[in-house]
């Protein structure tokens, strides 16, 4: 067993979708040891709308489908899943490309605001060209629902008990939809946390769930993107497990949408619109 799968608790007869096999040599004081230990995979995924390659993002492998949905979605290049149809994922020598076709009037308005991304470990926004390409400002996101603090820390539990890759890893980020009671719903890890989003709302909107219907969980911090990327997606309620941006936060007071940051089972911030929590404020 690795040090690694030892320490998460895993079983290391074969990788956990997402990771692979490596030797590491670890050493501890004086100790030293060669184990089999499972390791995150990354690789390039590139989006091509149109025939026209728009995206290259560097993400763990699977869900891709769902990837390139809420990618569609988180970025406003689409209004709706309707808009857009995945017609391929093919796996090539350089990584993994996905076809899409956008009604072409999108795919005009996509060439006017068109950008060279490479991100990194699904950095949306890293390489765009102009100002107004990198700094979208959503629309209002509608009244949704409240929640109380029993439902926020029910799914802080099943967000941790069910990151499996991470559980494997340790490297990457995770993403979930609860349910008005904490249930999970929808999870899904990738070694970016724009990526892990951008699957859950891909996810959600192919299985015609309400994003005023539930809230949102997500490991990593609260950046400027996460928050732009729950607002589009309509969704009410996004709580980060770390802190938030001074931006995300500018921009969840516009777009109507509760953060809330340092989210554990002890307690929590919240930085607008509080009357979605049921304890931390009234509607």
């Amino acid at each position: 067993m690795s040090e690694s799968s030892s320490r998460h608790g895993e079983d290391t007869a074969s990788a956990v979708p997402g990771s692979t096999r490596r030797t590491v040599v670890r050493r501890r004081g004086a100790a030293t040891r060669m184990l089999d230990d499972a390791v995150a995979e990354e690789v390039p995924v590139a989006f091509v709308y149109n025939d026209a390659p728009f995206a290259v993002m560097m993400a763990t492998p699977g869900d891709f489908v769902d990837f390139a949905t809420g990618f569609s979605l988180s970025e406003g290049i689409v209004d709706s899943v309707d808009e857009v149809a995945v017609e391929s994922v093919a796996q090539l020598v350089e990584g993994w490309e996905v076809r899409l076709r956008i009604p072409e009037a999108r795919a005009a308005a996509l060439e006017r605001r068109r950008r060279s991304l490479s991100g990194r470990s699904g950095c949306g926004i890293c390489g765009s060209e102009l100002l107004e390409a990198a700094m979208r400002w959503p629309q209002p996101v509608g009244a949704g629902i409240a929640i109380t603090d029993a439902a926020l820390h029910a799914a802080l539990h099943g967000l941790k008990a069910g990151q499996q890759l991470a559980g494997a890893t340790g490297a990457t980020h995770a993403a979930t939809w609860a349910d008005a009671h904490g249930t999970i719903v929808l999870l899904r890890e990738d070694v970016g946390r724009h990526n892990a989003l951008d699957k859950l709302v891909g996810a959600m909107a192919r299985a015609g769930i309400d994003p005023q219907s539930g809230f949102a969980v997500a490991t990593s911090r609260a950046s400027y993107e996460m928050a732009m990327k729950a607002a589009s997606a309509g969704i009410g309620l996004l709580a980060a497990v770390s802190a938030p941006t001074a931006l995300a936060i500018t921009l969840a007071e516009r777009a109507n949408l509760t953060l809330v940051g340092f989210a554990r089972e002890d307690g929590y911030a919240v930085y607008s619109h509080p009357w979605r929590l049921g304890e931390a404020g009234s509607p």
